[in-house]
């Protein structure tokens, strides 16, 4: 059965969301973007419930700095994920993979990660397109 968590930080740490909030209204000049959230995705595939919970605390996100939630969150946004293309690395999901193993001293599980995108705003359909040629580097994602 493969598990699914959306990680993303508390809302007075997301600095990586406001930059690039920031670089995304100056350097494209998409002014009607007004919000922009940063959410990590991880799918797990090879746990039980139990083992699985015990990750998301202790592997998948630090409790002091992240909100983890098994659903996206709900509102007006437009959504796309990014996720490594077949045969390239993932470093994130490669990590998660060895921590998983540590905790429980088995067999790596199989873990897939995406980074989330949550844009607010009246963006088009053109605004996205700049957006995700923005952030999608074609080589790896």
């Amino acid at each position: 059965m493969v598990r699914r968590i959306y990680v993303e930080k508390k809302p007075a740490l997301r600095q990586e969301a406001a930059g690039l909030l920031n670089e995304l209204r100056s350097l494209l000049g998409i002014s009607a973007l007004t919000g922009l959230r940063l959410i990590n995705r991880y799918d797990v595939e090879g746990l039980d419930e139990a083992t699985f919970q015990r990750a998301v605390q202790t592997v998948f996100s630090e409790p002091q700095v992240d909100d983890a939630t098994a659903a996206l969150p709900t509102g007006d946004y437009t959504a796309f994920a990014v996720e490594s293309l077949p045969g390239q690395f993932d470093q994130r999901a490669d990590s998660a993979r060895a921590c998983i193993q540590l905790m429980t001293q088995g067999d790596r599980p199989a873990v897939r990660t995406a980074k989330v995108y949550l844009l607010s705003g009246e963006v088009t359909p053109a605004d996205v397109e700049k957006i995700k040629h923005y952030v999608i580097n074609p080589v790896e994602a």
